[in-house]
């Protein structure tokens, strides 16, 4: 009886004592010098795209306590209803970013040209401060994207625009934050991919999902199948091909959302063109880029259905792109149709 209760009291004080694990600031500083340029602004910066989350977290935990949800009443760049909180994410990442110095020029979703920040930053950063907002009045998971690249141009003098249409192959570092029933930090310098869970009452991010690979194959295929009739008959016959192999369908509308669940579980999200949207929805720069270098770094593919999303050089800063992203195999077989 005695050996029981001391087994059990070792066992409690395992428990209570238990490693939290690496936070993120830690994580990135062990990890700086596998970067070409380590001089520590890149660090900083990916320290402050962190701080700038925690506080859009905190904002959109209110929703539904104070008056941030719904409609602004206007439309961002890329003809897309502007929520409330689209506008206080890009104030806050705004903010952070020309707090912090390391950047140059700030290319977002809801901004029509690009922000010239610093003449002295070293790095561009391309950004979705918010994406699936209109999900926030239901309470549905949603993210920001952030794609980073250093400057092409000599520091010091005027932003040109080889630092801001650059193409995603050219990307130091890309990330994405969800935020859902715990908020993750998830991104690469190009060397792996880690994921970093929030703990709210600490107010760090501590790393949970280290060295994550995307599973080659997968059963789950991510399409608005409500724009079916459309889709190039291609993308019909995959997903017809989806349905004959018992494969299971998951749309949240939330993109960070649903490539986070691909990134874990395996499958493909699809964002085809369509009558409506020739050229596709997905904007390339500060969405399509920067989870495509993710994906490939996971060890998955994204693709326009023809063409590599990373070789993609582009023209403008809010340009679409048809989008095809997931596991290796899956992606393979829908560009085979």
């Amino acid at each position: 009886m005695g050996s029981t209760k001391k087994y059990t009291h070792l066992m409690e004080a395992s428990r209570i004592a238990q490693s939290i694990g690496f936070t993120l600031d830690r994580f990135i500083k062990n990890n700086q010098d596998h970067f070409q340029y380590a001089s520590g602004e890149l660090s900083q910066l990916l320290r402050d795209i962190a701080l700038a989350s925690k506080v859009v977290n905190r904002e959109v935990n209110k929703a539904g306590l104070i008056d941030i949800m719904g409609p602004l009443g206007s439309q961002n760049m890329a003809g897309d209803d502007q929520q409330k909180l689209d506008v206080l994410a890009n104030i806050r990442f705004t903010r952070a970013l020309k707090k912090g110095g390391e950047v140059c020029a700030l290319v977002s979703e809801e901004s029509e040209s690009y922000e010239d920040l610093n003449n002295n930053g070293k790095y561009v950063i391309a950004i979705d401060p918010l994406d699936g907002s209109s999900n926030i009045d239901v309470n549905v998971s949603i993210g920001t994207i952030f794609s980073i690249y250093r400057r092409i141009s000599k520091v010091g003098g005027p932003i040109q625009q080889a630092d801001i249409l650059q193409k995603g192959s050219q990307q130091v570092a890309a990330g994405y934050i969800l935020y859902g029933s715990s908020t993750m930090m998830v991104y690469t310098t190009g060397h792996g991919v880690n994921g970093f869970t929030f703990e709210q009452s600490l107010g760090e991010f501590f790393l949970s999902h280290p060295d994550m690979q995307m599973p080659e194959d997968g059963k789950i295929y991510s399409i608005n199948e409500g724009q079916a009739n459309s889709f190039p008959d291609p993308v019909k016959k995959y997903v017809q091909d989806c349905k004959d192999k018992k494969m299971t369908a998951r749309y949240i509308g939330s993109l960070v959302a649903d490539f986070h669940r691909n990134l874990l579980k395996g499958g493909i999200y699809i964002y085809p063109s369509t009558a409506k949207d020739p050229n596709g929805k997905l904007r390339l720069m500060y969405e399509c880029n920067a989870l495509a270098y993710i994906a490939e770094q996971a060890g998955g593919r994204a693709t326009d259905g023809n063409m590599r999303i990373l070789d993609i050089v582009p023209t403008t800063l809010h340009q679409r792109t048809p989008f095809f992203v997931g596991s290796k195999k899956m992606v393979e077989r829908a560009q085979s149709f």
